[in-house]
């Protein structure tokens, strides 16, 4: 079923709307989650060996 020109037009001035809103939350979570790997690779970098030792799994877990 094809849609009205009219519908389609529509439908992508509300992507566009909904794009254009979602970037500056899109780039606060990209900023917040860099910020995260950033200080996981500290942690890596500083505990590497005790911090897999914690994720090693002992018998029967």
């Amino acid at each position: 079923m094809k849609m009205s020109q009219k519908h389609q037009k529509k439908d992508k001035e509300k992507k566009e709307e909904t794009t254009t809103e979602q970037k500056p939350k899109d780039e606060k979570k990209k900023k917040d989650m860099d910020e995260i790997l950033d200080e996981i690779d500290e942690v890596l970098e500083e505990n590497a060996e005790e911090f897999v030792k914690n994720f090693v799994q002992k018998g029967g877990e």
